[in-house]
């Protein structure tokens, strides 16, 4: 019986991931139906399916979505990008240096996915005012949002469930451990894409004198509502630093902020909150919880156990090997499925090599966060934030193929990765 439902649990799982990678289903709806299928199916009760759902990550996602929600009706980001545009004199490649800049810094404190949403359109509209191609930037701004979201917890979906999975590791560890080597990596891949671009971004005297013409605080609508924001903002990521001293989990201070924010912007009509709940990402949140299911049933069959054991023989329990080897892999699976279902299924794979022998973990939770997100820029269907940036793209008139992304972010993620590996070896494993 038990060979039975291991079977059935691994034949929904592989089956829903083949429908994700080749997206003629929505990955939400293959997410959903692979969930229920695993219940009717009596791999899981229903009671042990919920068990496996993990609140905190959701809760966390829906308190920063409210929380930007609410702030992008200030105009922040359109001032953030014009107040750019002037302070680069409307040179189109310092531009593209900046935005990418501010994309990775707004990712790391808010989250990658929200921040594309808000950046792409605004980054069409100047490009178009300078009559230059936006490819170039859209492509920069989707490695510096995979890049600037791995300095956080907050920053990308797959720290996030890490984070909430590994109680040890709060905001503080996060930032410790992976904002430096961020730094780093961010450094290094928009001088690259600087050099690969710089003359291919080229307008004239003329349209970079209508950017001077521009100004940024006509952008802000509500001056009052951004104060409140900010200060809202920066109340919420100073309870992240402190949430393990605080006893209280990610969730509960996301949710704190959202709340606190709702109040105090006084959005409490029946219409204000379906506007803002509008701009949740529902559809996102759902799919998090079909994949939680469907990992759930690997876990209590014991498939995940079993891999954990064979990935062991494999590198002979050694720490450095164990590492180097969740690092690559992930990096190189996450750059060709989406990373989510992904780590999803690494986080009880490294929790079990923890029962199996290894003592420190450590090393092989931030080899896994770095090789997820970094290896997110691969492809274009290798981070969910890489899936809306070209659709944006397509809906304006400007699609990014598959391969021309490709051209560009696989060297770099192979680049990324391996100054991580660096990374990973001489502060954790020499």
């Amino acid at each position: 019986m038990e060979f039975s439902q291991s079977s059935i649990a691994i034949g929904v799982f592989l089956a829903a991931y083949a429908l994700i990678i080749s997206e003629k289903i929505h990955r939400t709806v293959v997410a959903l139906a692979g969930a229920v299928l695993v219940i009717m199916l009596g791999v899981l009760g229903q009671e042990q399916a919920i068990h496996h759902i993990d609140f905190n990550t959701l809760g966390l996602l829906v308190g920063m979505m409210v929380i930007v929600a609410i702030t992008s009706e200030t105009g922040l980001f359109r001032f953030l990008a014009i107040w750019a545009a002037k302070a680069v004199d409307g040179n189109p490649l310092k531009l593209m240096i900046v935005l990418g800049v501010i994309t990775a810094l707004a990712s790391a404190l808010l989250d990658n996915v929200t921040t594309v949403l808000l950046m792409v359109p605004v980054t069409l509209s100047i490009t178009k005012q300078l009559q230059v191609d936006p490819i170039p930037y859209l492509i920069s701004q989707i490695i510096a949002s995979n890049v600037g979201g791995t300095a956080t917890l907050i920053g990308d979906p797959p720290n996030i469930m890490i984070g909430s999975a590994v109680k040890e590791l709060d905001f503080l560890a996060f930032v410790n451990n992976l904002a430096g080597i961020s730094m780093i990596i961010l450094i290094v891949n928009i001088a690259i894409l600087a050099l690969i671009y710089r003359k291919q971004l080229t307008t004239t005297a003329e349209l970079s004198a209508s950017i001077k013409s521009l100004d940024p605080r006509e952008q802000i609508t509500d001056p009052k509502l951004l104060k409140i924001c900010l200060g809202v903002m920066a109340l919420t990521i100073t309870f992240f630093f402190l949430h393990q001293q605080l006893h209280l989990e990610s969730a509960t201070v996301a949710m704190f902020g959202a709340v606190l924010l709702i109040i105090l912007a006084k959005k409490n009509t029946d219409h204000q909150l379906e506007q803002i709940f509008h701009k949740v990402e529902w559809v996102a949140l759902l799919f998090f919880v079909g994949l939680f299911i469907l990992v759930g049933g690997l876990v209590e069959t014991g498939v995940i156990t079993l891999l954990a054991q064979k990935s062991m023989e494999l590198t002979a329990g050694n720490p450095v090997t164990t590492a180097m080897l969740i690092l690559w892999l992930s990096a190189i699976a996450s750059a060709f499925v989406d990373n989510i279902p992904f780590v999803a299924t690494m986080i009880p794979l490294i929790k079990d090599m923890g029962v199996l022998g290894i003592t420190n973990l450590e090393p092989l939770w931030w080899s896994l966060a770095l090789g997820a997100c970094l290896g997110g820029n691969g492809t274009l269907v290798g981070a969910s934030a890489n899936v809306i940036v070209a659709g944006l793209a397509a809906q304006a008139g400007h699609p990014i193929s598959f391969i021309r992304f490709m051209l560009i972010g696989f060297p770099l993620t192979m680049l990324s990765v391996f100054i991580a590996n660096i990374y990973i070896y001489l502060r954790y494993l020499s």
